[in-house]
């Protein structure tokens, strides 16, 4: 079986990301792969607790922030396998996942990207995950296949081509990413995994998707908070997103429904909420777009031999 590099990246989660690597410890194969973890800025180093819970830890501190693709793009220079497979450190695994993943890859040379059957930590009978739907690039929305459903393993035989993948749970090869390109790091936060799939499609890859396997997330079922670097993020790379995949036309006719609908009504929502901050936020994304036209039309980012 050939070698698959798992990898995770840690911010200021030390006792989260102790229980992802117990979990990977206990379920799957040692002898056919290696584990990376990334630990990206956080305040404490924690790194020889890390190494003494999963032994042959390949463990990498950045001193800064590299956002999340900027940490796993950090930890794919480090990377041996043939197969590459990016977990969130708020994930648990089961028995065979990557057997059940490097299988579908070997049996489908078409797949470029592919993602796992996704279910709630905390509420196993509810799914998150079990594809995307095909981005509407006039709005920049797409749908989650599966989201909040309950459970009846109506997904668990499905195998096939998806909109995108999610980024808890992503594999690919290590030779298509090299040749294709890692994830954009100017995304940051959000959006960054479906650039990524972009990307791979544009080189005639298939993004898929199977329930034959699964992992558990412990991201909440609730809405998250709204924040302030979260409004800011979201804002920003929903713009950045268009008008790095698709074409002047669309990129217009969004930015028009964009400035002169979406944002308006977000602005007004957050004010009549008395969250000025939020609503600042808002501007802000706007504003970074303006200012960063010409950069953020450049398509792919390679990381450096």
């Amino acid at each position: 079986m050939a070698l698959t590099s798992i990898i995770s990246v840690n911010y200021n989660q030390p006792l989260v990301t102790l229980e992802f690597l117990r979990s990977v410890r206990a379920h799957l194969p040692a002898a056919f792969t290696e584990v990376i973890l990334v630990d990206n800025g956080s305040v404490e180093d924690y790194g020889d607790d890390f190494k003494k819970c999963y032994p042959g830890l390949k463990y990498i501190r950045s001193e800064s922030n590299l956002g999340f693709a900027g940490g796993n793009n950090l930890g794919v220079k480090e990377a041996g396998g043939e197969y590459i497979l990016m977990l969130n450190n708020d994930t648990e695994v089961i028995p065979g996942l990557i057997d059940q993943l490097v299988k579908e890859m070997k049996e489908n040379p078409e797949i470029g990207i592919i993602s796992p059957l996704i279910y709630y930590f905390d509420n196993p009978s509810v799914i998150q995950y079990a594809g995307f739907t095909e981005m509407n690039y006039l709005t920049c929305r797409n749908k989650a296949i599966g989201f909040m459903e309950e459970n009846d393993q109506q997904y668990n035989q499905i195998s096939g081509e998806t909109g995108y993948c999610h980024g808890a749970a992503m594999m690919c090869k290590k030779a298509d990413l090299l040749a294709i390109g890692a994830m954009a790091e100017q995304y940051f936060l959000y959006y960054e995994e479906l650039d990524w799939c972009e990307q791979f499609k544009r080189a005639g890859k298939k993004i898929w998707f199977t329930g034959k396997t699964h992992i558990f997330h412990k991201e909440s079922m609730s809405v998250g908070k709204e924040s302030s670097i979260k409004t800011f993020f979201m804002t920003r790379n929903r713009m950045l997103f268009i008008r790095r995949n698709t074409g002047a036309f669309n990129t217009a006719i969004f930015t028009c429904y964009y400035l002169l609908i979406v944002a308006p009504r977000e602005i007004f929502r957050y004010l009549l909420k008395g969250k000025k901050e939020l609503a600042a936020q808002v501007i802000k994304g706007l504003r970074w777009n303006l200012n960063h036209s010409k950069e953020s039309r450049d398509i792919g980012y390679k990381p450096p031999n």
